[in-house]
């Protein structure tokens, strides 16, 4: 009875430090198996593989470099007993072959990864579901049918609250850029058009690069039109902002991070076919920006000449930290992300821009302060999600959002348009360093939240909390 009472009491303290460790602590080795399998049972190998896959596929479907896809994988795998296992990530396929000793032949499966909406509550169900195979002894069945409940839920919250934070987002990214009340309401307005007719397009079946090309159409055509009749109004207005907030949101749905992570951790395939699709969507947003800004010019109007923005001065930094902070939580909103994951990802957001301002202020260049400013985002945003029990990749993307070049981008594109292709290359280039700067910071940045293994206010937690286990513990002992 002693015994028995000790085991559970074993059992509830592992459960207990388990679940305030996040997965990604848990990933360098395979765990010990708490529920293995019978390896010569074909069916329950194949149903493990499969839910092994399916985990992979939601995170890989989020925008997950491949090497952390390949990681989650086989960790699911081993957490049943399948320790051996060769996994391949490449784009959008999932292949693994698992070896089940020198007298049975391998099991192997793939699947492919059909890309949905970003949904960062599904990749937390994944996280905690992963949690527990590492904790609990998880039937396979349970966990296959725990996987279908979760990979075939409804978004939280209905699409409208989606489509509110996104226009929510463009308002924000335009305070972050410098404007006033008028420039924040027309943003608001014209990324809520252009969420709603994307969506209308996205149900047709139209390809996403001609989405985008209608999404940099409408974030023009605003601007443009309350810039020719501003005398007539009696408003003053910078277009160039709403243009650049509106390219904001278009861009913060794109994989950039995972494909240069895939680049820079040993996955070229997947980051050339990664960098690649970014590559098209957004020449489709300039397409339609460039398409929007043509036809106002054929009609006479006219947009003003873009001058070099200077860095922003002390003063503007407070409300540019908490306008960074209201983008990214505004994106994990629109992202569907958990409520506890909200706080976290507006503190990565605002710690983004402060460092990104600073590092200005000292004329550093927007390149190496991009590339700064996203390494604090990936190591800070790596020990809050350890403590908030949440997925880095919902820290990560959701931090570097307000960092991301809109205004660049747009400054670049309207040189070329003018004739000043020296102008245009150069800051398309600048935009381009900046995102592949982002990108690899947080990669940075994540790598080092990964070697601190246990944070000290996670050793506090823990110890407060063994105490009374240990005494209840000496309790059962002293009963028994």
């Amino acid at each position: 009875m002693a015994r028995g009472r000790l085991r559970d009491a074993l059992t509830s303290l592992n459960r207990l430090i388990g679940e305030e460790r996040a997965v990604v602590d848990d990933q360098t080795s395979a765990p010990a198996p708490l529920q293995p399998i019978d390896l010569t049972d074909d069916a329950k190998v194949a149903e493990v593989l499969d839910i092994a896959l399916r985990s992979g596929e939601v995170l890989l479907a989020s925008g997950t470099s491949a090497m952390d896809t390949t990681a989650q994988v086989q960790f699911v795998a081993a957490s049943y007993g399948l320790a051996r296992c060769d996994v391949d990530v490449t784009y959008n396929a999932i292949r693994i072959s698992a070896h089940r000793g020198p007298t049975m032949p391998p099991a192997a499966t793939m699947r492919i990864v059909h890309y949905r909406a970003l949904d960062f509550t599904r990749l937390a169900a994944v996280d905690r579901l992963t949690r527990r195979l590492r904790t609990e002894a998880v039937n396979p069945d349970d966990a296959h049918d725990e996987l279908t409940r979760i990979t075939r839920a409804p978004h939280p919250y209905n699409r409208w609250t989606a489509t509110l934070a996104w226009a929510s987002m463009a308002a924000s990214a335009s305070v972050l850029l410098g404007g006033n009340l008028l420039v924040a309401v027309v943003s608001f307005l014209t990324t809520m058009v252009i969420d709603r007719v994307n969506r209308r397009l996205n149900a047709v079946g139209l390809p996403f690069f001609f989405q985008h090309v209608m999404g940099g159409l409408i974030a023009a055509a605003p601007a443009s039109l309350l810039y020719t009749f501003s005398d007539q109004l009696g408003i003053t207005i910078r277009p160039s902002l709403i243009i650049a907030a509106g390219v904001i949101v278009l861009l913060s749905g794109l994989s950039l991070v995972g494909s240069v992570q895939d680049a820079i951790t040993g996955a070229p395939i997947t980051a050339v076919a990664r960098f690649f699709e970014v590559l098209m969507m957004t020449g489709g947003i300039i397409a339609g920006v460039a398409i929007s800004l043509r036809i106002a010019g054929a009609l006479g109007s006219t947009l003003p000449v873009l001058t070099t923005v200077p860095p922003p001065a002390l003063a503007q930094i407070p409300v540019q930290v908490v306008a960074g902070a209201f983008t990214s939580l505004f994106f994990a909103v629109a992202c569907y992300a958990e409520r506890r994951a909200l706080p976290v990802a507006g503190i990565g957001g605002a710690a983004g821009i402060l460092v990104y301002s600073l590092a200005l202020s000292v004329s550093i260049g927007p390149v190496i302060a991009s590339a700064i400013a996203a390494t604090v985002v990936g190591s800070v945003g790596g020990i809050l999600a350890r403590r908030a029990l949440t997925p880095p990749q919902v820290i990560a993307v959701a931090g570097i959002t307000p960092l991301l070049p809109g205004l660049a981008l747009y400054r670049g594109l309207y040189a070329l348009l003018n004739n000043e292709l020296l102008d245009g290359f150069s800051a398309l280039l600048s935009a381009f360093g900046i995102g592949c700067a982002l990108a690899a910071g947080v990669t940075l940045g994540e790598w080092i939240a990964r070697t601190m293994r246990r944070p000290r206010i996670l050793r506090r937690t823990g110890t407060l909390k063994r105490p009374t286990l240990s005494r209840r513990r000496s309790g059962q002992n002293r009963a028994s």
